[in-house]
């Protein structure tokens, strides 16, 4: 296995390369009402003008993919990448009442059900959608998904940053079949707040080359060739700038060799 900050050497072309950075969806939905309308349009207005490109979101983000929309029909539909997930047992129904929620065409489509992929390829090979990939905060099971289904990417919304590198089994086998992964959750409470005994380590050796812990965990899951995105959830037009900002501060190269940093991460 690689080293956690090692950079791999390409195996297999990678298919399907969404934006390195994007906006996660799930915070867009609430609170209900109109300030909440205004408020989500803010945000993602904001991650556009700070140079996002890829957003996601759920049926299951309450009135996430209608804000998204509003939000997004205004810019050129060429620039972006959107995708959405699957709720329940009919994959068309349920991409149409997306599709219907964003006034906007689904480039990627997410389900956890194994038993509806038949169907995203066909929707796949037919145009409805450019790619198909499955969700999970369980590596192992993407890991199954991989080996058995033929996928454009995976999302891993938990297993892989700076505090927990589980998951580099199913990244390498990703990168060995093409396959690219985003990875979501690195800003977690632990990161934010440095209140673990791992963290304030990790910050301590970060520091020394100007960089945050934060800045430092946006910047880490991309070490590995198989992950092409990271995705942000955020809440305000504050929230996404200050991580776009933390985004576009470049992370020295020497950190990720630093000694004591690979023993961490060992």
């Amino acid at each position: 296995m690689a080293a956690p900050s090692q950079v791999l050497a390409p195996q297999s072309t990678i298919r399907f390369r969404p934006p390195r950075f994007g906006l996660g969806g799930s915070h867009l939905g609430e609170p209900p009402g109109p300030d909440g309308d205004a408020t989500a349009v803010a945000t993602v207005d904001a991650a556009y003008q700070a140079g996002i490109r890829f957003f996601d979101t759920s049926p299951a983000y309450g009135d996430s993919e209608r804000r998204l929309g509003t939000a997004l029909q205004k810019r050129p539909r060429g620039e972006f990448l959107v995708s959405t997930k699957v709720v329940g047992d009919d994959p068309k129904a349920s991409i149409d009442k997306s599709r219907e929620q964003l006034g906007l065409a689904i480039d990627l489509v997410l389900a956890k059900d194994e038993s509806v992929y038949p169907k995203l390829d066909r929707l796949r090979r037919d145009g409805t959608i450019k790619a198909v990939g499955a969700v999970s905060d369980h590596w192992q099971e993407l890991d199954r998904l991989v080996r058995d289904v033929e996928l454009d990417c995976v999302l891993l919304t938990a297993q892989y940053s700076l505090l927990d590198r589980d998951a580099v089994p199913l990244l390498d086998r990703c990168l060995a079949r093409g396959v690219s992964v985003i990875v979501s959750g690195v800003l977690t409470p632990q990161i934010l707040q440095a209140d673990t005994v791992q963290a304030r380590r990790i910050s301590a050796v970060c520091e020394r080359y100007g960089v945050s812990l934060p800045q430092a965990a946006l910047a880490f899951p991309s070490r590995h060739s198989a992950v092409t995105s990271v995705l942000i959830a955020a809440s305000s037009p504050a929230e996404i700038r200050a991580d776009a900002a933390l985004v576009r501060q470049p992370v020295p190269e020497k950190l990720w060799r630093d000694p004591e940093l690979l023993r961490l991460l060992s």
